[in-house]
């Protein structure tokens, strides 16, 4: 009886398949140091060994790499929360929100679940994929420690700080202090604390900018929130490396980058519960911290104050420090307190939500556009 050979052939090459099949291994995990020169990290970081740490509200990576995995190994004092994006640019909502907590835990930023949800089963997804990490929480809620980043393909070079840069300095309403809540009478909730929705990344984002947050609910010039933790102002917290440590000391001159402008949201702690500091202390610590900005990006840097709704008696006081500081370029904007609904622009603790934080930005961002000279682009505050 003859066989059919076409047959045969078929069955030889099933054969074949089915061993290679068996034999198939799947993807190797590579683990790359986290302190790799191909990762971007943006805010202010210590980098010892193998190890980025890091505290302070919206400190951010970038992470490029090709494969279809990509995971996290790090340690966290307390918890906190992280933003993350796939293969898009930072948006008001991010694809999806992780937590950091524990000792050496494995995250998983990236698999095989994004690319059906991305580009769906049937559709080709691109081989290589950018990922970005941001801290939504500060330095209160603990200090995060990226040792590794693992893939199942190779770590590429992501992109490097953009050419627009915004240094930002403030208190609860730059950390994002209750964003993500539309009760102002609700306490404040870790879950609802986003920087990503505060005016201090919507105004950078409308100009295309990368931005480094400073900031800690609280702070004050001269007079922290009802007087807790006196002596530790933000003239002395702008020196630290780290938010929660009054040891560390930042060296602005090993960052590589240098803002293009700096603005200090400030003022609202320290007139806080129907109190306020006198002029003169005012000044003397607003001054310090004018003159610190001024040491590390030099005597033309270009400083915003910014006078909040909360009291009127805050502009008054910062005008005055800003007509008598004696420094080159700067400048202040003040808020009207009419600019906020007294409920639907309010989160938690009666600060402003993410709908309150988008017209504080566009108080903003048109005195930004004239400090800077970046033309105003017409792209939605969001």
């Amino acid at each position: 009886m003859l066989h059919n050979p076409k047959h045969a052939i078929l069955i030889l090459a099933f054969s074949i398949l089915s061993v290679c099949s068996l034999g198939a291994k799947a993807p190797e995990k590579v683990s790359t140091p986290a302190s790799d020169k191909r990762v971007t990290f943006i805010g202010r970081t210590l980098v010892e060994g193998d190890n980025v740490s890091f505290d302070w509200s919206g400190v951010y990576a970038r992470v490029r790499f090709s494969g279809n995995y990509l995971a996290m190994k790090a340690s966290d004092t307390r918890r906190n929360y992280y933003n993350v994006w796939i293969d898009s640019d930072q948006s008001q909502e991010p694809d999806r929100i992780i937590s950091t907590h524990g000792a050496d835990s494995l995250i998983v930023l990236f698999d095989e679940s994004d690319i059906v949800r991305k580009w769906g089963k049937a559709k080709s997804a691109p081989t290589v994929h950018n990922v970005v990490i941001q801290k939504r929480t500060e330095g209160e809620q603990g200090t995060t420690t990226v040792s590794a980043f693992i893939t199942e393909g190779q770590l590429l070079q992501a992109k490097g700080v953009r050419e627009r840069l915004i240094e930002v300095i403030g208190d609860s309403y730059t950390c994002g202090y209750g964003t993500e809540n539309s009760v102002k009478t609700d306490p404040f909730k870790v879950e609802t604390e986003n920087c990503n929705k505060s005016y201090s990344s919507i105004v950078p984002r409308y100009f295309g900018a990368d931005y480094i947050h400073v900031a800690h609910s609280g702070m004050g010039i001269a007079r922290n929130y009802n007087d807790n933790v006196k002596g530790w102002y933000m003239p002395e917290r702008y020196l630290q490396t780290f938010d929660m440590d009054r040891e560390s000391r930042w060296d602005a001159a090993k960052t590589g980058y240098h803002p293009d402008i700096t603005i200090i949201y400030l003022g609202a702690n320290d007139f806080s519960v129907q109190r306020q500091p006198t002029l003169a202390v005012f000044m003397e610590g607003y001054i310090t911290l004018l003159k610190e900005i001024k040491a590390n990006w030099g005597e033309d840097h270009p400083i915003l104050c910014v006078a909040g709704p909360s009291d009127f008696n805050i502009a008054a006081f910062i005008n005055e420090v800003v007509r008598n500081c004696g420094l080159k370029n700067v400048s202040m904007t003040a808020m009207s307190s009419t600019i906020l609904n007294d409920d639907s622009d309010l989160g938690a603790s009666y600060h402003p939500n993410y709908s309150g934080h988008k017209k504080v930005s566009m108080c903003i961002i048109p005195v930004v556009a004239t400090k800077t000279g970046w033309d105003l682009t017409g792209a939605p505050i969001e």
